[in-house]
């Protein structure tokens, strides 16, 4: 019986187990084997070892979807954390219809994302989308939106009658109009998961901390940075670490609002570009180095934030 009691939580798992083996740890040791050969989708190719990464480090497109990638985590991840717990605070102090205002800030998480893209694609329309026409109720002129290359930065400052600086050209400039109307639409995708997370997170604080800080006389700004903040550390990592996961894995909104990355390859995230190598050029073997360098980001990223993680708790 002692032997029974010590196999059946293995057994409980072994589903999962299987599962995880094969559709993750098996898929990623094919790809990491896969980019090591001249591989396409009909045939293998022979072996030309760490070939394809000499190729890939080279090559500028590579390096500019992986900016763009870079760009859209440095803004959709801070926005999806300060923004969530802003709304979640709020919704906190609700004492009717909580349940409604949670079941409307969640709508939009699972909605279809094809079908949010394609109405986000409306709404940014040069013609006749919302966004133009709420920039027409203040004033202000419409912009391309999906069709800007420029950088918002000099756009801005070109926008208020300044002269953008030459060292803005370039990355320095910020993502373009383009990519940053992407981040706009993913950063309201994934608002209401967070919002609730983080709601879940204030709901587990015990109101003792704030009526004893309401006794020493404690504001309410006060109270939200030194009890409230430090209390959901936790739930702000769990934040953080799924956001910049899914940030990086950013695929579907490019397909469905951009044409193929454009314009001038400024909304090309590096999750399209291998699809693009994958399954637009059959080079499934170049494809899959791009991916393995992806997973490493990703993983580094991964266990720094769990040790920035341990260090603040600690």
């Amino acid at each position: 019986m002692k032997t029974k009691r010590k196999i059946e939580p293995y057994l409980y798992l072994l589903p999962a187990l299987v599962l995880l083996l094969l559709f993750r740890f098996i898929p990623i040791l094919m790809s990491f084997a896969i980019s090591f050969f001249d591989f396409g989708i009909t045939n293998i190719g022979k072996f030309i070892g760490f070939g394809h990464y000499s190729r890939l480090f080279a090559d500028k497109e590579f390096w500019q979807s992986m900016g763009n990638t870079l760009w859209l985590v440095l803004i959709a991840v801070p926005a999806s954390i300060i923004l969530p717990l802003i709304f979640a605070q709020l919704l906190n102090q609700v004492e009717r219809l909580k349940g409604f205002f949670r079941t409307i800030y969640f709508m939009p998480y699972v909605t279809s994302l094809v079908a949010v893209s394609i109405v986000w694609k409306i709404i940014f329309s040069e013609q006749a989308g919302l966004a133009n026409t709420f920039l027409g109720w203040l004033g202000m002129k419409p912009q391309l939106w999906l069709a800007e290359p420029q950088g918002i930065l000099p756009l801005f400052l070109e926008n208020i009658g300044i002269t953008a600086p030459q060292w803005m050209d370039g990355w320095l400039g910020g993502p373009s109009l383009a990519l940053f109307s992407i981040i706009i639409m993913t950063v309201w995708k994934g608002l209401g998961y967070n919002t609730i997370i983080y709601l879940a997170g204030l709901q587990n604080i015990s109101k003792v901390y704030y009526e004893a800080a309401d006794i020493d006389g404690a504001g309410k700004l006060r109270q939200f940075f030194k009890i409230t903040v430090p209390l959901i550390s936790p739930t702000t990592f769990y934040v953080l670490l799924m956001t910049t996961i899914v940030s990086f894995q950013t695929f579907a909104q490019i397909y469905m609002m951009t044409d193929k990355g454009g314009p001038l390859g400024t909304t090309k995230l590096i999750v399209y570009y291998i699809y693009e190598k994958g399954f637009d050029k059959m080079d499934m073997g170049y494809a899959s180095a791009a991916a393995i360098i992806l997973f490493i980001v990703i993983l580094g990223l991964t266990m720094l934030q769990r040790r920035l993680e341990k260090t603040v708790n600690y």
